[in-house]
């Protein structure tokens, strides 16, 4: 009996595998967020942390993660060599301390990433100034050096989103991380004006009376503040670098239908009217990238339910690639209602296949999905990450593809067979290959390269070692720019 229910389990995981292949994206984000402010990194010393980033990324590598959003600035403080903000105390226990030995975990994170093929998304808080756990601050952070400049909220120092010199500061500080790194994207989360707190004001009176530009509202010139730095920001990172992507994480919820008509059916806190950040101007005016929503409630959630919250993004937010926060653990922690034994990860997994503005997904966190509650993970690298993904296309910052690869021919090296081929011409980071896409097709089998089941590697070398053993076929090869348009393909037939 035990034989024929293991049969049947292969069979069923086969057929699940095969289908699951036939749909899945040759194009989608799969991110992950690397958090310090947990204290996961804290006094862990140059070595350990090393080792516990390493370990953390080659398991995100197996389950198919592409893209890495690394905290560097939680609190006007910095996890790389700044000579604007001090080190963060999240790194080294004591802010302003640099890491013993020296190193720079921005700058190492993005050679780790690059060697795996995947993106390096530096985060930072832009208007956070000090947590509530940070004790002290450093003689030449910004709250010490401009006190005038930042309000306490909740036991928080904000930096006052209503002075124009805090936005010019943010966008200096991106800026020097943009041009000075070589990152992907730059990313910022939820943090604009503080989350509300019962019995808690606000303290922008003199800023309103100064600024306020003859609008009425005062929730309108916060939303008004908010706006502008946006844009400013995003014209910062493009005109430094064009191709590095400007991406934002807003809380779940954009308003409620009750307080608008193309709100959602929950009845949650929201961004428009308690942030005051007007997240779908920015998405409809171009102003990010990439848009990735915080959707970390369950499937039937009472006031903030997943499945009419991705639904309502899907709807709202399609201007712009639309990502979607995934929390693990409240995502293994509820049941799926059609399969109570089961949690909620299949059912939300379907969700986002079935929506055609859903291009993505960012696992909060990455430690948890290398803990892998529930088989998250697990599911993850035998399912529906199973085989590799490019990132979605962003035709609005560059939609041309670079030329593709010449002289492509394998060679026997002392009874081990590498591909060889060399880098096609072009100039600018808009022609320029900085990838290339390695597929592998059977013979007899239609050569396409629409198929991401027959990717064998995405890698930055213009070589590749074929397996030991490895069957006849046709092999192909493209292309990646900048922005990873790819080429039209080339291709050698192994007999």
């Amino acid at each position: 009996m035990l034989r024929k229910q293991f049969i049947t389990f292969c069979l069923l995981l086969t057929v699940s595998l095969t289908a699951w292949a036939q749909s899945a994206p040759k194009r989608e984000f799969r991110g992950a967020w690397i958090q310090c402010v947990n204290g996961q990194f804290q006094n862990l010393g140059t070595e350990k942390m090393q080792q516990t980033l390493t370990g953390q990324l080659d398991e995100l590598q197996r389950m198919g993660v592409n893209a890495i959003i690394f905290q560097v600035r939680p609190e006007c403080d910095a996890l790389y060599a700044s000579a604007l903000e001090p080190w963060s105390r999240f790194l080294t226990g004591e802010q302003g301390r640099a890491p013993q030995p020296y190193w720079d975990p921005l700058q190492w994170m993005v050679e780790q990433c690059h060697q795996r093929g995947m993106e390096l998304h530096a985060w930072i808080n832009p208007y956070r100034a000090k947590t509530k756990v940070t004790p002290t601050l450093a003689a030449n952070h910004i709250a010490r050096r401009y006190p005038d400049r930042v309000f306490a909220y909740d036991g928080l120092l904000i930096l006052n989103p209503g002075i124009a010199e805090n936005r010019d500061y943010i966008c200096t500080v991106a800026e020097d991380i943009v041009s000075r790194y070589d990152v992907d994207g730059l990313h910022i989360d939820d943090y604009f004006y503080p989350y509300p707190v019962a019995g808690q004001q606000i303290p922008d009176d003199a800023q309103y009376q100064l600024f306020s530009n003859g609008i009425r509202d005062r929730s309108d010139w916060r939303r008004y503040n908010v706006n502008l730095f946006i844009r400013q920001l995003s014209e910062t990172i493009h005109r430094v670098k064009p191709w590095v992507k400007f991406g934002v994480s807003p809380f779940g919820i954009y308003r409620n239908k009750k307080n608008d008509p193309n709100g959602s059916q929950t009845n949650g806190l929201q961004n428009y009217d308690d942030l005051y950040a007007d997240v779908l101007l920015w998405v409809n005016n171009g102003w990010i990238d990439y848009c990735v929503p915080q959707l970390y409630w369950q499937i039937g959630h009472p006031t903030a339910d997943y499945e009419e919250l991705i639904r309502w993004w899907n709807k709202n937010a399609g201007a712009r690639p639309l990502y979607i926060g995934e929390d693990i653990e409240r995502t293994v922690k509820h049941p799926n209602a059609a399969r109570p034994s089961e949690h909620q990860q299949a059912p939300k997994m379907a969700l986002h296949s079935q929506l055609p503005n859903v291009d993505g997904t960012v696992l909060w966190y990455a430690k948890m999905a290398v803990d892998n509650p529930g088989n998250y993970a697990t599911n993850l690298r035998n399912v529906y990450w199973r085989y590799p993904a490019l990132q979605p296309a962003m035709p609005f910052i560059d939609g041309k593809a670079p030329k593709k690869p010449r002289r492509l021919k394998c060679i026997d090296i002392e009874g081990q067979q590498v591909l060889f081929w060399t880098a096609p011409s072009g100039r600018g980071w808009k022609d320029a290959a900085v990838k290339y896409v390695v597929y592998r097709f059977a013979d007899g089998e239609t050569v396409s390269t629409n198929d991401a089941s027959k990717i064998v590697a995405v890698t930055t070398d213009t070589y590749y070692e074929l397996p030991a053993g490895a069957a006849r076929g046709t092999y192909v090869v493209t292309a990646l720019d900048r922005l990873q348009n790819e080429s039209k393909p080339v291709k050698v037939r192994l007999r």
